[in-house]
């Protein structure tokens, strides 16, 4: 979970250092931000955090995900295949790029410092959860290959549901979604964060949502999958990352593995976060396709109820595991019993832990010819409201 110390980030704002924009080449694609001016940001709030943070525009792939690190005054973007440091102005002050896998979404972890990311490689079945040390993101365009700034951990599980053969035919089917392969139609990983046991015992675990195939030829594919781990000890597994020989060092099995009733999506939970106000969890998806259910942007797990042992439904034999509620409020789609609501949030969404959010946006713009990703985080409030329970939050009068 994140920090709630107040930080003097005007002072921040301040002393920063404008890095130029750069053109430099990582994992064979250029990183480039477009020159800009960057005035002051409006402050929200006596907190000192601005209404929106500019995470710049990049030659890379579209915006996965963001984190803050309240206490330094920083916010961290995942562009795919580069993780870019602003301060909260939107300055950059540092990436790291070399990144051919997929990262996705972010969390910062505030009992170490580092910020949490899923990164994929399906073409060699490996998934892992990457560790960006900030502290050491000091400039731009570091290699992740060759500076110590990043350390992975293999989770043994994910591979285990990703290459699972549900057919029998002794074949892996590969990347692809048109197969009854994949249990659970587990497509590997995007959503994390930090926050309690979902078993109600207490304690922080870091969380990792299952990506999902769009299928609708099948109905094994409808819950969204949580693994959970307690990273207190992943000192023992941590490596850097060579992608020529990607190591499998990593935990055995999770610490829990829960499922939540939904009905399937695009890609499972593309932004995964745990709200300490509310103590509820917020899973934000690409839409599925399923006309038998509603189809909805943003799930919300009720935190306030326990995983409860019951049928994981829809599997080719009976199954039962740890089931998660949503909460009963929002849109409801009697038919399929879903709760849920329509809102942004599938490119980065960051609780503040007292009703307020970074919501991300991403877009493009053309600079010379070329297109670069763009993203960044603006300020809501909750609202609770449907369909959509965000509302911009504005600056402070």
């Amino acid at each position: 979970m994140r920090s709630r110390a107040r930080t003097h980030v005007a002072t921040l704002l301040l002393s920063a250092v404008l890095a130029s924009a750069a053109l430099a080449v990582g994992g064979g694609a250029a990183h480039a931000r477009t020159p800009s001016p960057s005035p002051s940001p409006s402050l929200s709030s006596s907190f000192g955090l601005p209404a929106s943070v500019d995470g710049g525009a990049w030659s890379s792939g579209h915006l996965q995900g963001t984190a803050i690190d309240r206490r330094r005054g920083h916010m961290y973007f995942s562009f795919t295949n580069l993780l870019v440091k602003t301060d909260l102005a939107g300055r950059p002050i540092g990436s790291v790029t070399g990144l051919t896998g997929h990262l996705g979404d972010l969390d910062f972890n505030s009992a170490d410092g580092r910020v949490y990311g899923s990164l994929e490689y399906k073409a060699a079945q490996a998934f892992y959860v990457a560790i960006f040390d900030g502290s050491r993101i000091t400039r731009m365009n570091m290699d992740a290959r060759t500076t110590d700034v990043l350390s992975t951990v293999h989770l043994r599980e994910v591979v285990r549901d990703y290459t699972a053969d549900m057919n029998g035919d002794g074949v892996f089917d590969g990347d692809t979604g048109n197969t009854p392969d994949h249990r659970y139609g587990c497509s590997g990983i995007d959503g994390v964060a930090f926050g309690p046991g979902l078993n109600g015992r207490g304690g922080v675990r870091l969380t990792v949502a299952y990506g999902v195939y769009s299928n609708t030829t099948r109905t094994d594919n409808d819950h969204q999958v949580l693994l959970q781990y307690d990273v207190r000890d992943w000192w023992k597994y941590e490596r850097p990352l060579s992608e020529d020989a990607l190591h499998t060092s990593g935990p055995a099995s999770p610490d829990g593995k829960f499922f939540a009733y939904t009905g399937n999506t695009t890609y499972g939970v593309q932004n995964l976060e745990y709200d300490g106000d509310s103590g509820n969890w917020l899973m934000a998806v690409y839409k599925g396709k399923k006309a038998a259910f509603p189809n909805y942007g943003l799930y919300v797990l009720d935190g306030s109820k326990p995983a409860r042992r019951g049928e994981v439904k829809g599997q080719p034999r009976p199954e039962s595991g740890r089931i998660l509620s949503l909460l009963p409020r929002g849109l409801h789609h009697e038919p399929s019993g879903v709760y849920g609501y329509e809102s942004g949030g599938q490119y980065g969404l960051v609780s503040l832990d007292d009703g307020r959010y970074y919501v991300a946006e991403a877009g493009t713009v053309d600079s010379g010819g070329t297109t670069l990703q763009t993203g960044r985080a603006v300020l809501h409030r909750w609202t609770g409201a449907v369909p959509n329970p965000f509302a911009v939050r504005g600056p402070a009068s």
